[in-house]
């Protein structure tokens, strides 16, 4: 009789045990998506960032900044690139686009004369892994 008590208590400790492990699990998980959702956070606003001091530069006066043959626009997409480069984005994964604000499918050449005083868009997608 005594042994088949002992078997009948492992049996509702294993259940009981069961429930314990599915809670912790549950944790485990809200934690691990809480830490996703952190760098989820932090890398939007890294690109906002950049995306900011790359329009800051485009609305600046250039005059002495640019290599000899080098366009605003390649200079804001490096510099742009250069800066989330030293925050641990990889170069490659970084794609950046000035677009005209007004029809967002047509590139905006910041050097021409009749885009002076117009806006514009900085656009910076990274893939997210």
């Amino acid at each position: 009789m005594k042994n088949y008590c002992s078997i009948r208590n492992s049996k509702s400790k294993i259940r009981n045990r069961k429930g314990a492990v599915a809670v912790e699990f549950a944790i485990v998980a809200i934690v691990f998506g809480m830490i996703e959702l952190g760098r989820a956070f932090e890398m939007q606003n890294l690109l906002e960032v950049a995306a900011r001091e790359g329009a800051r530069f485009a609305s600046m006066d250039r005059d002495g900044m640019l290599e000899p043959d080098e366009s605003a626009n390649d200079k804001l997409i490096e510099d742009v690139k250069n800066f989330l480069a030293s925050n641990g984005v990889p170069k490659d994964d970084i794609e950046v686009t000035v677009k005209d604000f007004e029809n967002p499918t047509a590139d905006f050449d910041l050097d021409d004369p009749n885009n002076d005083l117009r806006l514009f868009e900085v656009a910076i997608s990274v893939d997210w892994s």
